[in-house]
């Protein structure tokens, strides 16, 4: 029989519940416009090039934006509480869809993005709300739930929005935003907040607000610089790798939306097995950093398939690359989240789980800035060949750290 509270850790169940839902609804509508956003931007560009062109600075308006917001939303939420930074998240998020859904100039569609970017907070403050309900012992768990509770909605999203696509390329954007506000009325009746008034900040520093003080501040809280050092150079390509998928597809194999969407599934899909079945075995047997080093090795793999596809163009290879890239991604996450969030206190998760959000996102600025361009002179395959570069440089920085938390 189950009480409203685990006897151990004494985690208040309808607590972990709303969190779930909340990461689940997230990353369905996160996912459900990736099978599109080329086929939105096709009508004002001239050829493939400029249409890859436009969808990864479409990626690096939005993580530019979250770049600059994501600190002063983590200092927002560690003074105010968490409740009402993911309900501005919630309804910024939902405005920002609809918005590129309506389309009608390039313009308006970067405006959608940079309205979703600036409210774009909502993952790392969910962390911090984990982070806040979850024991620190236990941690690297419950963020295997949460990566699995994203997964869930990052399978579903992509392959139901490739599928409602026949409807209109714009549906799938309207449903995220559908989506999204449910999230934000869910968290509106029956969000509790997380944050306990006694560890809330008094004030905020200005120096929270800046995106850079705030990357220079937590790069030297010990045993965390290098760590996320070794996560910029996993995001990078990462970044790179989300921007030019569907574009690579189109133009590798002439797939449609619903084959676009389903190759997004499957991230998705093994982000709830290797939660279900892999991540609970690891953790008995490995720390979280050789965790963290066997998901990125898997990355190596995975990118050295999805290249080799391209260049033999056999599209088997790209399933198969992804399927083995996903595992690695998704047993990376949360041990990496729970290293990050194992470095600090229970007053500076949103601060430390911001300046992580704020770093991915320099990363996912470069990275899709830099792989449209190598896609563009260097070849389909090149955005995976970096890939495998800066993932064994990774390998190399992480290998290195003589302490980290386990």
């Amino acid at each position: 029989m189950f009480s409203s509270k685990t006897t151990s850790s004494l985690i208040d169940i309808k607590t972990l519940l709303f969190g779930l839902i909340a990461v689940f609804l997230c990353g369905m509508g996160f996912s459900i416009i990736m099978p599109v956003v080329p086929f939105l931007v096709a009508p004002y560009v001239n050829n493939s090039s400029e249409q890859a062109l436009m969808v990864t600075l479409l990626t690096s308006v939005y993580a530019l934006c979250v770049f600059f917001a994501a600190p002063g939303l983590g200092a927002l939420s560690d003074r105010f509480g968490r409740r009402p930074v993911l309900l501005l998240c919630f309804i910024g998020s939902a405005i920002g869809y609809f918005i590129f859904g309506l389309g009608g100039a390039l313009w308006v569609l970067f405006l959608g993005r940079i309205i979703e970017g600036i409210t774009g907070g909502s993952i790392s403050t969910l962390f911090a709300f984990f982070a806040d309900i979850t024991p620190q012992e236990n941690r690297t768990k419950y963020f295997g739930w949460v990566s699995a509770a994203a997964g869930a909605g990052a399978a579903l999203g992509p392959a139901f929005g490739g599928f409602i696509a026949h409807f209109g390329y714009a549906m799938p954007f309207f449903f995220g935003a559908a989506i999204t506000l449910l999230n934000f009325l869910f968290g509106y009746f029956y969000m509790p907040e997380s944050l306990k008034k006694e560890h809330r900040l008094k004030s905020i520093p200005l120096m929270r607000l800046n995106p850079f003080s705030q990357l220079l501040n937590i790069l030297t809280i010990k045993n965390l610089g290098r760590l996320l050092i070794s996560g910029f150079f996993i995001w990078v390509p990462n970044g790179s790798l989300q921007a030019v998928m569907s574009q690579f597809a189109i133009d590798s194999f002439s797939w449609k939306p619903v084959l676009i969407g389903m190759m997004f599934s499957i991230m998705g899909i093994q982000d709830i097995l290797s939660q279900a079945f892999i991540m609970p075995k690891l953790l008995l047997k490995l720390t979280d950093k050789q965790i963290a080093i066997f998901g990125m090795i898997a990355e190596i793999i995975g990118y050295t398939l999805i290249a080799a596809s391209s260049i033999f163009a056999f599209a088997p290879l790209l399933i198969i690359g992804m399927f083995i890239f996903g595992f690695g991604d998704s047993i990376f996450g949360p041990s990496f989240n729970g290293m990050v969030s194992k470095s600090a206190s229970a007053s500076e998760q949103g601060r430390i789980q911001g300046g992580s959000q704020a770093i991915q996102s320099l990363a996912r600025i470069i990275g899709p800035i830099i792989g449209g361009q190598i896609y563009i002179t260097l070849g389909h395959a090149a955005p995976a060949v970096m890939g495998i570069i800066l993932i064994i440089a990774a390998v190399f920085i992480l290998s290195k750290r003589t302490r980290l938390a386990k």
